[in-house]
């Protein structure tokens, strides 16, 4: 059974940091692209970074861009995001997640495609004053 394991989210002040921890199991997680959505309250699924299986290619949405990073640990089967300059409306429910298939290119996801991703229960972030 696939499961990820989603922490590290809480509550934070504007300017600041926390680093998300996505522990995978149940597959073969060095085999498999990886990412990170988030879902804030009353919105839909929004996709924030991708990971190649080996590291080296990342992607980033424009709202996250330079603010956020992405990385993963293979030998741990786990996935990261670092998430830096946090502003309130980065407050949302934050998810790690992957295809169903292995070795998919990074790609930027729209909503709809978001949705279809498997993913963990998520991780809390609340960024307020």
């Amino acid at each position: 059974e696939v499961q990820l394991l989603e922490s590290g989210g809480g509550l934070v002040q504007p300017g600041g940091s926390l680093r998300l921890s996505c522990l995978g199991s149940g597959f073969t997680f060095s085999s498999y692209t990886m990412n990170w959505v988030r879902q804030a309250p009353g919105k839909g699924l929004e996709w924030l970074a991708g990971i190649s299986v080996g590291g080296s290619t990342v992607m980033y949405a424009d709202s996250v861009k330079g603010r956020f990073t992405i990385s993963r640990d293979n030998a741990k089967n786990t996935l990261y995001l670092q998430l830096d300059a946090l502003k309130t409306e980065d407050t949302a429910m934050y998810y790690c997640a992957k295809e169903a298939a292995a070795y998919q290119v990074v790609k930027i996801y729209n909503e709809y495609e978001a949705g279809r991703l498997q993913r963990g229960q998520g991780t809390q972030v609340t960024v307020s004053p």
